[in-house]
């Protein structure tokens, strides 16, 4: 059985009020406390799918650590540190590869790219190049000495398709004269980060040690372990036992401005869509404060049969409790349904070369929605304490007298 308060408060809630004002306040009060919950869930659900999905494809092209020589461009002992890092019962493989800018060349188009020279077998391990060609003349199973793989962004610039040739000019260690090298596109790759799509290509590990005059040499390590989340710890402990002149870099080292800018960002936007729900709760402390004025009378006849001051308290606190729940769920219902539609039909596009995606990422996170909820009742039960306060202090022959 419901105790008395809840029952005096939902009574009052289905009364007819006096005025259409009284009737305003309350649906403001419950849409704005909809409007600021499902906001909320709707954009930190977008928030925690931008740091899912960007996550996903960087670890998709980018090895989880990094082994290279601090005080030099290359290091010839690459094999002894791949045995060094293979010992680990935490890392699946590795994979030498050589990084260096050169210009891609197709007819009147010219473009700036880094190139990635990379044993295809050994670098299909560590990350998902095969995956991600999106266009292939032949079932790719190997680069040859002759062959490229381009970014999508990149290869639609340049204006190729596999099968095309494209002219590759490197300026090499100590040349005068760039070396120009005809290469095959041999595939084309889309990972959905606009930053490797538009500036990234791959060729045999061996052409790009001829093109840089570093024969023999590598000018770095990739290696891919078993928990991605772990590449903090491995890194300082391999950064331990190689020590200098050899730096270890993890994944998330390399991304940290982004992820921390995605971090800060998300947690500015819950304080700032919280204020929403601040405003609302005003509204529900404005209609508390009118229905006390309104039922003045009846606090009062209540107060005089002998029901305490703090009973009467918790009438007004039941009642702004409700409204503040009843928008609240709304909330929740409205922001997760929104979400969810969006996670399913991806009709919102971006431009990927400006956030990086090319759709809206939406990600619904239990802890968020959890985080939401108790932010808004807590803003709700603080907001209806002072009007049921307010009531407690009525004079209960005053207000017969004059209610």
């Amino acid at each position: 059985m419901a105790p008395l308060e809840l029952f005096i408060a939902l009574r009052y809630l289905k009364a007819r009020r006096k005025g259409v004002f009284t009737l305003l306040t309350t649906v403001i009060g419950i849409g704005g406390i909809t409007l600021g919950v499902a906001s909320l869930i709707i954009t930190l659900a977008v928030m925690s799918g931008f740091h899912k999905d960007i996550r996903e494809r960087i670890l998709r092209l980018q090895p989880h650590l990094v082994v290279v020589k601090e005080n030099s461009y290359r290091f010839n002992d690459y094999k002894e540190i791949e045995e060094s890092l293979s010992k680990n019962k935490e890392v699946n493989s590795t994979a030498p590869f050589v990084y260096g800018q050169i210009i891609l060349r197709n007819n009147d188009n010219t473009y700036g790219a880094v190139i990635k020279g990379i044993d295809w077998q050994m670098e299909n391990k560590v990350v998902d190049i095969k995956g991600l060609l999106i266009e292939d003349e032949k079932p790719l199973n190997d680069l040859a000495s002759d062959e490229i793989i381009l970014g999508k962004e990149l290869a639609d610039k340049l204006r190729l398709r596999t099968g095309n040739d494209v002219i590759l000019m490197s300026p090499g260690q100590f040349a005068v004269v760039p070396k120009m090298r005809k290469f095959k596109v041999a595939g084309i790759f889309h990972s959905g980060m606009y930053e490797y799509d538009d500036n990234l290509a791959y060729i045999l590990l061996s052409t790009s040690q001829e093109l840089f005059d570093i024969n023999g040499s590598v000018t770095g390590i990739g290696a891919s372990i078993k928990d991605p989340n772990e590449a903090s710890k491995l890194e300082k402990y391999f950064q331990d036992s190689l020590s200098y002149p050899y730096g270890v870099r993890s994944w998330e080292r390399m991304n940290r401005n982004l992820f921390s800018a995605l971090k800060l960002e998300k947690i500015m936007m819950f304080i700032i869509l919280t204020l929403i729900i601040l405003v609302a709760s005003f509204n529900i402390i404005s209609n508390l404060l009118l229905l006390t004025v309104e039922k003045a009378k009846e606090i009062g006849i209540l107060s005089a049969i002998g029901l305490e001051r703090y009973r009467i308290g918790k009438i007004f606190f039941y009642e702004g409790l409700i409204i503040g729940l009843t928008g609240i769920f709304s909330g929740l219902f409205l922001g997760v349904g929104i979400s969810l539609v969006l996670k399913k039909y991806q009709f919102i596009h971006l431009p990927a070369d400006v956030y990086y995606l090319d759709t809206l990422p939406v990600r619904i996170l239990p802890n968020d929605v959890l985080s939401i909820l108790i932010a808004a009742l807590l803003i709700t039960m603080i907001a209806v304490i002072y009007p049921a306060y307010q009531a407690t202090k009525l004079d209960p022959i005053e207000t017969i007298r004059y209610g």
